[in-house]
C-alpha cells in the first residue's frame, strides 16, 4: 500500500493500469487497493478512461504517502520477498555443462594451447572459483569472458527485494539482459534475462561487497556477488583493487566454500543469501604477491596463461591479419616473429598481433594509402609499440 500511495503521489493522476504498470502488481491486486484506498478516503475518483478508473490522492492520502516516503525513498516495482528471491537463486542454480567441444566453440576467436584448454575444461567441471595467472597481455580477462557463452537458457532476477522493511534494487540493465520471457510466469517483478557476467576490476571497494545506499534515490543497491548470482562474477586485476587480496579472500572464504553469504544493511541488519556463481579471478601479479598459503588453497583451479610459442603466435597473426583483410607473407610473418622475441623480454605475448595491426593501419591512414605488410612499416610499427628505436 505504501508502494501504491507513493506512486499515485507522483503520478498525480493516476488509472489503475498506470499503477500496475509502475508497480508490477496483478491487476486484481491494485483493485483491491484501490477499494480499500477509498474506503479509507485515500483518494478520489476523478471519472473513467475507457474501462478504467482515473483517481488522485485525497489530502489524507498525500498526507500518507510523505509519511511512507520517510520511512523509504524506494519508488518502482514492487519487490519481492528475502525469502523468495532466496529460493529462486537456488532452484536456478546449475552445474556448467561443459564438454571439450563446448568450450573449444566458446574459446574459438582465441588461440590457446591444448594445455590451458585441458586445464579450463577440469576447473569447470569439477567446479570451485578458478584464478587465472600469468603476465599481462595474454588473454586472462578475453577468456574469462568468453566463459560466459556456456551459459545456456535464461533466470528470472527481481527488479527489487524487500528486506527487514528496506527494499535493495537488484535487477540492473547495465548489468542483466532481458529477454523475451518464453515461459511467461505472470508475476512481473521478476525480469526474465541471460545468466548474467558481472566484471569488477581496479574499482571494487570493501563497500561494494555490502548493500549501499545510492546518493541520489537514497535507496539500497546490491552488491556485486547479489547482481551476478546464477552466472559469473569476474574480479579483474586481481590485486589491484582498493581492497588488498587477504581483505577480499578474507571476505569471501566462506562464501566460496558453502555458497552463502551474510550481507549487512547500514541499520545493523544482516541476511543470508545464496552465493550462486562461478567467480573467476585474473592477475598478473606472482601468486606469492596475492596472499599466503593459506588463503590461496582456497582457489581451487590455478591456471598459467603463459606467453605463446611462435607456432601459436604466428597462427594468431594469422588470424589477426585475415580479420583486418591484410596480405601478409611468410617472409614477413616470421620477421615479425623474430622482431617480436627480440624485442619483448617476457616472451610472445597474444595481444601484440592486434596491437600491432593497428598501428600499421594508423600508419596507413596517415600517409593515406592502404594498409600493408612490409619490413620498414613493421620496424616503425614496433618502434611506436615498444618505444625503443628498431635495432
Amino acid at each position: 500500500m505504501d508502494l501504491v500511495l507513493k506512486h499515485a503521489f507522483f503520478e498525480g493522476i493516476a488509472t489503475l493500469d498506470t499503477l500496475a504498470g509502475r508497480s508490477k502488481l496483478a491487476l486484481p491486486i491494485i483493485h483491491s487497493m484501490f477499494r480499500t484506498m477509498q474506503k479509507e478516503q485515500l483518494c478520489d475518483t476523478r471519472g473513467m478512461v475507457e474501462d478504467d478508473y482515473e483517481i488522485s490522492l485525497t489530502g489524507k492520502g498525500r498526507a500518507m504517502a510523505e509519511v511512507a516516503l520517510k520511512k523509504s525513498h524506494y519508488v518502482g516495482p514492487a519487490p519481492v520477498p528475502l525469502v523468495e528471491y532466496n529460493h529462486a537463486v537456488t532452484v536456478q542454480a546449475k552445474p556448467m555443462g561443459v564438454t571439450r567441444e563446448s568450450l573449444e566453440s566458446a574459446l574459438a576467436d582465441l588461440v590457446l594451447p591444448d594445455s590451458v584448454i585441458n586445464q579450463l575444461g577440469a576447473a569447470l567441471v569439477t567446479g570451485g572459483s578458478i584464478l587465472l595467472h600469468g603476465t599481462t597481455g595474454n588473454g586472462k580477462t578475453s577468456i574469462a569472458e568468453r566463459l560466459h557463452y556456456l551459459l545456456s537458457g535464461f533466470v528470472y532476477i527481481p527488479h527489487a527485494v524487500e528486506v527487514s522493511g528496506q527494499v535493495v534494487s537488484v535487477y540492473d540493465p547495465l548489468i542483466h539482459m532481458a529477454v523475451e520471457d518464453t515461459r511467461d510466469n505472470g508475476d512481473e517483478r521478476w525480469v526474465a534475462c541471460r545468466r548474467p557476467m558481472v566484471k569488477a576490476g581496479g574499482e571494487l571497494r570493501v563497500e561494494m561487497l555490502e548493500p549501499r545506499i545510492d546518493e541520489t534515490t537514497r535507496v539500497y543497491v546490491a552488491p556485486v556477488q547479489m547482481k551476478s548470482n546464477n552466472g559469473i562474477l569476474l574480479i579483474d586485476d586481481f590485486g589491484r583493487q582498493r581492497l588488498s587480496p587477504r581483505e577480499l579472500l578474507n571476505r569471501w572464504i566462506v562464501p566460496l566454500d558453502r555458497h552463502t553469504d551474510i550481507l549487512t544493511l547500514h541499520s545493523g541488519a544482516s541476511f543470508e543469501i545464496p552465493f550462486q556463481m562461478l567467480v573467476v579471478f585474473a592477475t598478473n601479479l606472482a601468486l606469492s604477491d596475492l596472499a599466503e598459503d593459506a588463503f590461496m588453497r582456497r582457489l581451487k583451479n590455478k591456471i598459467r596463461i603463459d606467453t605463446l610459442s611462435p607456432d601459436l603466435f604466428r597462427q594468431l597473426w594469422r588470424r589477426v591479419c585475415r580479420d583486418k583483410d591484410l596480405s601478409c607473407s611468410a617472409e614477413m610473418e616470421n620477421y615479425l616473429c623474430e622482431r617480436c622475441s627480440i624485442e619483448s623480454v617476457h616472451g610472445l605475448r597474444a595481444c601484440f598481433p592486434r596491437d600491432i595491426v593497428t598501428i600499421l593501419n594508423g600508419i596507413a591512414v596517415f600517409d593515406q594509402r592502404p594498409p600493408e605488410i612490409a619490413k620498414d612499416l613493421i620496424d616503425q610499427a614496433l618502434e611506436i609499440y615498444f618505444g625503443r628505436p628498431s635495432s
